[in-house]
């Protein structure tokens, strides 16, 4: 049991997670690419993510407003068929892995949960949308390797799946030295709310 108490403030983000297998999937197609680029600085397989709002640094009391209504907007959303396809990199410090399939709904989900986050009466900087995993970052003197990582890992096409459930993510950035550790704080079933065949919902197939 964990008696800490919790923060007076944290780092959120609202996102999706691909399944074990699809991760693994991508895991093994990046095992050269880790001994060929060994000072990347790689992200844990179990955090990677595909965030959708990032909010940053929130006082813990807005939490339980968002819990609520991202509670009740994933009920009303079905599943939405992904995959991991390819890679590239943000001015040749973040390696990520593209985003394929229904590009529409993602962004669909995005523009619904950010809509939601601004109800609740909390600011943050509602960037646009680029779907993508992140893989690694690099080091401030190694401007080569996301570049040749991302050309390395461009022709990855991983099997398509669908997504499981809505995650609202708490981190640990900004709270002292070592990597960036990411926990759930919590995360809900997508479609549970809907009947079989329902395609009422936005963004429903």
């Amino acid at each position: 049991m964990n008696d800490r108490p919790e923060p007076p403030t944290l780092r959120v983000f609202v996102a999706l997670a691909p399944p074990d297998d699809a991760k693994d999937e991508l895991a093994r197609a990046l095992q050269p690419t880790y001994a060929t680029y060994p000072r990347l600085r790689w992200n844990r397989i179990e955090d990677w993510h595909i965030t959708l709002a990032f909010l940053g640094e929130l006082p813990s009391t807005a939490v339980p407003p968002l819990r609520s209504v991202l509670a009740d907007l994933a009920t009303t959303r079905p599943a939405l068929h992904l995959a991991l396809r390819g890679s590239g990199h943000f001015d040749e410090r973040l390696l990520w892995s593209g985003i394929d399939g229904d590009l529409e709904g993602l962004h669909l989900l995005a523009t619904d949960v950010r809509n939601l986050v601004d109800s609740c009466g909390i600011e943050f900087t509602d960037r646009p949308l680029r779907p993508h995993l992140t893989l690694a970052r690099s080091r401030r003197d190694d401007p080569t390797s996301v570049p040749g990582a991302a050309a390395d890992l461009a022709g990855f096409a991983g099997r398509p799946w669908l997504t499981d459930r809505l995650h609202l993510v708490g981190s640990n950035i900004g709270r002292g030295p070592g990597p960036i550790r990411y926990r759930d704080i919590e995360a809900w079933r997508f479609g549970t709310g809907l009947r079989p065949g329902d395609d009422s919902a936005p963004g429903a197939p």
